[in-house]
């Protein structure tokens, strides 16, 4: 009898999954490696150095919650060393793919042996929607489940690969490979790409994400930052971020708005929305990593889709 260990993509799932009644024990893994800082050596003591310090200064997380929710469930997983059935679950979008992405790099290292397979939503019927694992029903997680993808070492050296890249300190190598991803990632291109438009574009000093709520509050009128956040969520492509995280991109353009209450952008707002004038040098943050590349080093061209090294 072969013995089985589930790695989810968080919480919510998480008990979803119970309640399905499959065999296997369950591993969370909670961490959101698409912002911040990330190291190579997944699971190393500078790799959650470095994690904890992004967390702790950008969403004030205590060591305390810190050691009881990550890392202490990191220790169950570094324990569960007899399980020859390894299966992920994970979403289409960029905050799964990248911790997808790392807990594979991870897996390369420490479970050479164990068969490793891929259950991962997104384009589930015939509508345009792309669907996370927590909006499906239980038979169709059971299907999914029953005709996951069973990653072959090619696979796992490929996704080991990628986060080699990510976490190194240049990313246009990353645009080179959105060209040739032949392996069964379905959706990795597209999280790359839009990872890619994280940084900030050569017309007005801010990234994809910075712009979208911009002309969310010109275009949408939100009565409150509560609606801006509504609005921001349920319209988000391949990014899959929470709330804290946008939280966070509308606080760091605060002095583009006049009011949030209603929600209203100063003329230099609209100026920078229209793209007259440049937010580069106001917004520039030389602390800020994606991956492991600095956000301000970079310029993202969208004319060409294109990152020019600054």
């Amino acid at each position: 009898m072969k013995s089985l260990l589930h790695i989810t993509n968080g919480d919510a799932f998480t008990s979803k999954l119970q309640s399905l009644n499959l065999k296997g024990d369950i591993i969370t893994w909670r961490e959101m490696l698409c912002e911040g800082k990330t190291l190579c050596a997944v699971g190393s003591e500078s790799f959650w150095k470095t994690r904890f310090e992004f967390l702790s200064k950008n969403y004030k997380v205590s060591k305390s919650w810190f050691v009881e929710k990550t890392l202490k469930e990191y220790r169950s997983l570094c324990n569960h060393k007899q399980q020859d059935q390894i299966v992920l679950w994970f979403e289409y979008d960029l905050f799964c793919q990248i911790n997808m992405l790392a807990v594979l790099s991870w897996l390369k290292t420490h479970r050479r042996h164990a068969e490793i397979s891929l259950v991962c939503s997104g384009s589930e019927d015939e509508s345009a929607k792309l669907y996370g694992l927590n909006e499906l029903d239980n038979d169709k997680l059971l299907d999914l489940y029953k005709n996951r993808t069973v990653l072959t070492q090619d696979d796992i050296e490929f996704a080991d690969y990628v986060w080699q890249l990510y976490c190194s300190d240049n990313p246009i190598r990353l645009e080179n490979l959105i060209a040739h991803n032949g392996f069964q990632f379905e959706y990795l291109s597209e999280a790359i790409k839009a990872h890619l438009r994280r940084f900030p574009t050569i017309k007005n000093g801010l990234n994809e994400l910075e712009n979208r709520v911009l002309e969310t509050a010109e275009s949408e009128n939100p009565k409150s930052r509560k609606e801006l956040l509504g609005k921001l969520l349920t319209n988000q492509g391949y990014y899959g971020f929470g709330d804290t995280q946008y939280e966070r991109i509308v606080t760091s353009l605060k002095p583009l708005f006049n009011s949030f209450n209603p929600v209203k952008l100063t003329k230099k707002g609209r100026e920078v929305l229209n793209n007259q004038t440049n937010y580069y040098s106001q917004i520039r943050d030389n602390q800020l990593y994606l991956g492991g590349s600095l956000k301000y080093n970079f310029l993202y061209n969208t004319a060409t889709d294109r990152i020019l090294k600054l």
